[in-house]
């Protein structure tokens, strides 16, 4: 009798047995499967084929349907999806539902996704010529560019700028026609010359083609990371493999996939968030096919499948948005180092400011570690400048000696850059005359104020209410505004700067389609402008002409209650003082502070990044913190703050005494306690190596499980975690 083990998206930390559906005598491990579950049919996915099960076979059910004709993930990304499940602790049905595009997570069969390929027709060219598209400029651009080309894809051309609509229209003028994806291998652009140290990094990872070998490479901002990769990834793509580059999601620039595409014509495949769902599933599928050459996605698109990997690569591996704060909790950095041990291949880990785990595992002898101390092009660091506002008039958080500063590089033809890391008009709208504060129903925080679209708006649950014109308490209209958001730092500048543009980027101005890329073409115009934004602006942006970085508000950092709030800080402030003075001209960096003798500043101003991070490491290894221990957060939320209490503390008892030097935190009550209407607990376990972790968390899970704490109770394991509450 044929039994699948099948793996369902649901909360339980196991697979179902099943019988195949009448007539099917194999199914293979990989494919997805119509199974029936409760009241509803999910799509699932086999882990084995097997003839016994501990169920009574006339108990099973059986499957509806088997919806591929072949397995959609591989032998590799199967044992991937169990080795997740099993070091994050999560149901092996939600890790594998993650793992597939949108698409297949529903139960429409398989279809392939062939995308569409795009050339000029003869008679484009002579039309091109005869410069008979003079009244349809961006079609004639189109035309142009592809006729660059050898052929292109529809992604390609989007990604690109150009829109289907410019595609239509040439191909209904018969100045386009469709074509069939290039075969491999293309022509690969000629790289730029590289410095010794670079040099040195390439060599290092050529030299371990087929064999796994994580890479820490460490440059400054501006030192030429990205030609390394580019190189590192021609090299892979001449050996007939292909590349996986994963990039932050705010680092996922125009410039960036501008700069690979030159690289690499129409071999290069994109997923992000803002893909439509079809885009997604067909570049996935051309990767599986082996029809592109490189990969390159945030963080989801560590799970691409691939027919010869032989090369990772992880852009600024610090960032924090690798980890996934819900769900499935799992980091795609350490899932790539993962993928690279499992497909015996190099991982260069790529950043001017280490994690202190990748730090950490240099110390260790697990990591290489690749130096690029040299600015690329002959450009010199910045000069940093502390500025001490205390007792300072500032003009909604401005200092004069900041406005002054922005003035003068205006007036050079140059292009300044302010940073604050908070968007909106202002944090806290308050009443002067009854001290009433705009706080949100929901949650146990301010409302921010949003002064163009006239609301106050959560930032954490996202409820709004309208901006109000007197106090809702005492009627007043006495409002007042504490504290500058970027919003409010883009009026203030246009007030000062009334003839240069202000170009305010951040979350809320770039959220149509093609607004980030409109934006950085406007600032690369070269024109005197002013930056205002957010950390978007802090990593893969190029503006040469930017020499000023004025820095606001970074104390908060500085004073961060997380452990791991100085390694953040001193990140941050690094990064962004890197966007300064990228090209021949000198940069000058202002930090606005009222701390001007805190020890981080200190350190950073008189050395560099590295020494920084050793003093912090040491700190760790002193106070028995990540990475010289490991950790888990074992997390509740529900209607009431004794309700996540009682059922931590249950699980603290029926777990048992932690030994061996381990230990225990909580439960502790988050410090946003309430979240739209809900409250939160942590448990938080500490353990000196891995392996004492994972038998912890396995005695915490059995706890836990038989609890049967009810719907209004959730509870999640969050493995490696980037914040303890």
């Amino acid at each position: 009798m044929l039994i699948l083990d099948v793996a369902v998206p649901c909360p339980l930390r196991r697979s179902f047995d099943y019988l195949p559906p009448d007539g099917v005598q194999s199914v293979e491990p990989g494919t997805r499967v119509l199974v029936p579950f409760g009241n509803r049919r999910l799509v699932a996915v086999v882990l084995s084929c097997k003839n016994t099960s501990q169920v009574d076979p006339a108990k099973l059910k059986a499957a509806v349907d088997i919806l591929d004709n072949q397995p959609t993930l591989g032998t590799d990304l199967l044992a991937l999806a169990q080795w997740a499940a099993a070091y994050y602790h999560h149901p092996i049905g939600e890790v594998l539902q993650q793992m597939l595009p949108v698409r297949l997570r529903k139960e429409n069969p398989a279809r392939d996704q062939t995308e569409p390929y795009y050339r000029v027709t003869d008679a484009g060219r002579e039309a091109l010529a005869a410069n008979s598209l003079s009244r349809a400029p961006k079609q004639a651009e189109l035309l142009d560019w592809l006729s660059h080309q050898q052929t292109a894809s529809r992604n390609t051309l989007k990604q690109n700028g150009f829109e289907y609509p410019q595609i239509k229209a040439l191909l209904d003028k018969g100045f386009l026609e469709r074509g069939t994806a290039p075969t491999r291998p293309v022509a690969i652009a000629e790289g730029k010359s590289l410095n010794p140290e670079q040099q040195h990094a390439v060599s290092s990872v050529d030299a371990q083609a087929g064999n796994f070998q994580p890479f820490l490479l460490q440059g400054v901002t501006g030192s030429g990371k990205t030609e390394v990769y580019l190189q590192a990834i021609e090299h892979c793509v001449k050996q007939g493999k292909q590349a996986l580059v994963l990039v932050p999601e705010i680092g996922l620039t125009p410039q960036t996939l501008r700069r690979f595409e030159a690289r690499f014509p129409n071999q290069i495949s994109v997923l992000h968030s803002g893909l439509a769902d079809g885009e997604r599933l067909s570049d996935w599928q051309r990767a599986g096919r082996g029809d592109c050459a490189v990969m390159i996605g945030t963080r989801s698109a560590v799970f691409t499948p691939f027919k010869e990997l032989g090369l990772i690569i992880i852009d600024e591996e610090h960032d924090p948005s690798y980890k996934q704060q819900d769900g499935f909790r799992y980091s795609a950095r350490d899932i790539a180092v993962k993928r690279a041990a499992d497909h015996t291949c190099p991982v260069i880990l790529g950043s001017a400011t280490p994690s202190l785990e990748s730090l950490h595992n240099v110390q260790q002898g697990k990591y290489r570690h690749l130096l690029l101390n040299e600015r690329a092009g002959g450009a010199q660091p910045p000069t940093i400048k502390l500025m001490d506002i205390r007792n300072c008039e500032l003009n909604n958080g401005l200092a004069p000696q900041s406005l002054a500063a922005i003035g003068d590089t205006l007036a050079k033809g140059e292009q300044a850059l302010v940073f604050l890391n908070r968007r909106g008009f202002s944090p806290l709208l308050q009443c002067h005359a009854c001290g009433w504060l705009g706080q949100c129903d929901h949650c146990d925080v301010s409302l921010t104020v949003h002064f163009g679209r006239r609301q106050l708006r959560c930032h954490h649950c996202d409820a709004y209410k309208p901006l109000p014109e007197v106090c809702p308490d005492c009627e007043n209209d006495s409002l007042t505004f504490k504290g500058p958001g970027t919003e409010r730092l883009e009026q203030t500048l246009k007030g000062a700067f009334p003839d240069t543009q202000v170009i305010r980027i951040d979350r809320d101005t770039t959220g149509g389609k093609s607004a980030m890329s409109e934006m950085v073409s406007t600032v690369n115009e070269g024109k005197p402008c002013v930056l205002v934004g957010t950390q978007m602006l802090a990593k893969g942006h190029h503006f040469p002409l930017v020499t000023l970085v004025v820095m606001l508000d970074i104390d908060g950092g500085l004073f961060s209650p997380d452990f791991r709030g100085a390694e953040r800080a001193g990140q941050l402030l690094t990064q962004v003082a890197g966007r300064a003075g990228r090209a021949e001209r000198p940069g000058t960096v202002l930090i606005q502070t009222h701390a001007p003798d805190h020890p981080i500043l200190a350190t950073l101003l008189r050395q560099d990044y590295s020494p920084f991070a050793e003093r912090l490491l040491a700190e760790r290894r002193q106070l028995g913190l990540p990475p010289s221990s490991y950790s888990a957060v074992i997390r509740a939320e529900a209607n009431s703050l004794d309700a996540c209490d009682k059922f931590l503390h249950a699980v603290r008892r029926g777990t048992g005494m932690p030994g061996n030097g381990n230990q225990f935190l909580g439960p502790l009550p988050a410090p946003i306690t309430r979240k739209a209407n809900r409250y939160r607990c942590s448990l938080i376990l500490i353990a000196q190596d891995r392996k004492q972790l994972h038998s912890l968390l396995n005695r915490a899970r059995r706890a836990a499980e038989p609890l049967k704490p009810g719907f209004a109770l959730r509870w999640t394991i969050d493995v490696d975690p980037l914040e303890w509450f």
